[in-house]
């Protein structure tokens, strides 16, 4: 068996490709869609991240600042940084770039963004209203690994899923969203994590297989069932890459996992194109609210 290669960047063009048009509908009401982003301690050479999420933002027709403080900045600044943005009507949505300095509480500091633009989903308040089943801005990663799911797989009701991984924007998200009681969920989901005992076996059981544990190459094909689909979080820079190689790897030892599994997704360019679109689509529900309210 070899795996289908399960690209991300077809369905997040699809994504964008909505997210321009509410964007150009709102700049047409006079409103131009703003995504402020701050980071704390970045390196010199600055972040890709953060470079990818404002080149997509102004490629779609929103605009797009960066907040740079050192790595020395205090509680008290981070503080009126965020605050500051969540009063300035220029800015629909705040990204506050995780990790902070081991200073600075990540907790205490998403607290001071305003809920409505927090298009992370992760501050207290929207976390409280997407595990009810309310409305609110999801985590961008795992909402886009559902959009990629419903499209290859379907209906996932009653469909054995294991997440490896609990972090706050990627495993224990995606385990409220996949186990939800709507339609196209209902899965029955286990979540791994380093305290898991006899990990393969766990996995093994697994239908769909989302890995997003931060540890290059860790899952092999004897952690996957035969014919399961394999979504990949990870990614890592390779050191010394050989000339025209791969420059990055996943959590996913892909070519032995390709052989078991009926569909994995590639790392680059699978889960991450998925990420920014879903992430604009949260600062054009941002913008689109704020526009109702002016």
């Amino acid at each position: 068996m070899t795996a289908v290669r399960l690209a991300g960047g077809p369905l997040a063009d699809e994504i964008k490709a909505g997210v321009r048009a509410r964007f150009e509908r709102i700049r047409a009401k006079g409103i131009v869609p703003g995504l402020a982003i701050v980071t704390v301690g970045e390196p010199p050479g600055g972040n890709p991240y953060v470079r990818s999420k404002c080149r997509a933002a102004e490629e779609l027709g929103a605009h797009a600042a960066v907040r740079r403080l050192p790595a020395t900045a205090s509680e008290r600044e981070v503080r009126a940084t965020l605050e500051e943005l969540s009063e300035h009507p220029a800015y629909h949505g705040i990204i506050l770039q995780l990790p902070l300095p081991a200073a600075l509480d990540e907790d205490r500091h998403l607290e001071d963004i305003d809920p409505e633009k927090d298009v992370d989903g992760i501050h207290p308040v929207n976390v409280g209203r997407w595990v009810s089943g309310l409305s609110a801005h999801r985590p961008a990663t795992p909402a886009g690994i559902v959009e990629l799911l419903r499209r290859h797989v379907g209906d996932l009701a009653g469909k054995r899923v294991c997440i490896v991984g609990r972090s706050r924007i990627v495993g224990r998200p995606l385990s409220v969203f996949l186990s939800e009681r709507a339609p196209g969920m209902n899965a029955t989901v286990t979540l791994c994590h380093s305290a898991t005992r006899d990990l393969a076996a766990v996995t093994r059981e697994a239908e769909i297989l989302i890995v997003a544990m931060g540890q290059p190459r860790a899952i092999g094909a004897e952690h996957v069932r035969q014919g399961a689909v394999v979504v990949d979080v990870g990614i890592h820079a390779i050191e010394n890459p050989p000339a025209g190689g791969p420059r990055f790897e996943g959590d996913v030892d892909y070519e032995p996992v390709s052989r078991v599994a009926s569909a994995v997704t590639p790392v680059p360019g699978g889960v991450g194109p998925l990420t920014v679109a879903v992430l604009l689509r949260n600062l054009a529900d941002a913008a689109e609210a704020a526009a109702e309210r002016a």
